[in-house]
């Protein structure tokens, strides 16, 4: 007799790193090729194919929906064009804001456009998809040089943890730093002591209700995931709290653009997902939770 096949619980779309802008392709500065218009034709495919799945509890959004080279004067009108378009899925889509994110537009009219649940310009929140799953997602830009005001608490410390760390005028190269200082770059941001709070309050929680818990957010986590220039500044405070709890067994990100996959000594699973901007045709991801 052959064993039973082992049917997903439910199953759900993500996508990363779209970064539409109506400007003609490029290169990242690694020379890697970067489809600018064609962001949004993979996404249409990719929307196309979560519905005819059918069955598909939620489509997760990882960040960076319009690019940094998109003309500031398009911003606002490229966003909601992409908005647009995840709306087209069949059911509920959930986004998070990523660094270009940020380069397009403030906090204030990012998260409304994104249907961000938070408060105080705070992008971190979670939610139950189906009973015994958490999804929990985090504000990987919470402390960041980019997004906040100039004169804002969290840009001013973001600041500090710069000039400390990066000795660069150009505070977006990581040349000279080692290992996983590389890091301390513009373009990476940190989460902050209340959102710290705010995670260890919900595992507690989700491990109190016996729910199994999937961590996303932009910045990985974790550098056997990832390239460690694309890291989350204080990467090491969140996975102490989240290697608390047995509950969570996932970490999903996006930022660092090739992909990547590691599990680490506590058994946490980390996916970095490729990016969509670099996808010159079809770019579809389905995640099944056994």
């Amino acid at each position: 007799m052959g064993s039973a096949v082992r049917q997903p619980l439910f199953s759900f779309g993500v996508i990363a790193d779209v970064q539409y802008a109506d400007i003609p392709d490029g290169r990242s500065f690694l020379g890697v090729p970067r489809y600018y218009r064609n962001s949004i034709l993979v996404l249409q495919r990719a929307v196309e194919t979560w519905n005819q799945h059918g069955n598909l509890k939620f489509v997760i959004n990882m960040g960076d929906i319009v690019d940094g080279f998109c003309p500031k004067d398009q911003s606002l009108a490229a966003t909601k064009k992409l908005v647009r378009e995840f709306d087209k899925f069949n059911g509920p889509v959930y986004h998070m804001i990523g660094n270009h994110c940020l380069y397009n537009l403030p906090r204030e009219e990012l998260l409304p456009l994104l249907k961000i649940p938070g408060r105080d310009g705070n992008a971190y929140y979670d939610f139950s998809p189906t009973p015994g799953y958490r999804i929990v997602v985090l504000d990987g830009y919470d402390i960041s040089a980019v997004g906040w005001p100039h004169d804002h608490p969290k840009t001013i410390v973001a600041l500090k943890i710069l000039d400390e760390k990066n000795p660069n005028s150009d505070k977006n190269s990581p040349e000279g730093l080692e290992d996983v200082a590389r890091r301390f770059v513009k373009y990476n941001g940190g989460v902050g002591e209340e959102q710290l709070q705010w995670l260890d309050s919900v595992l507690q929680d989700a491990s109190n209700s016996n729910q199994s818990v999937i961590v996303c957010g932009h910045v990985p986590m974790s550098p056997g995931v990832a390239s460690k220039a694309a890291l989350l500044w204080n990467f090491d405070e969140v996975m102490s709290i989240i290697h608390k709890y047995d509950s969570v067994k996932v970490c999903l990100s996006g930022h660092d653009h090739k992909g990547g996959y590691f599990v680490d000594s506590h058994g946490v699973h980390h996916r970095s997902l490729e990016a969509a901007l670099e996808c010159r045709y079809v770019f579809v991801w389905i995640y099944r939770c056994i």
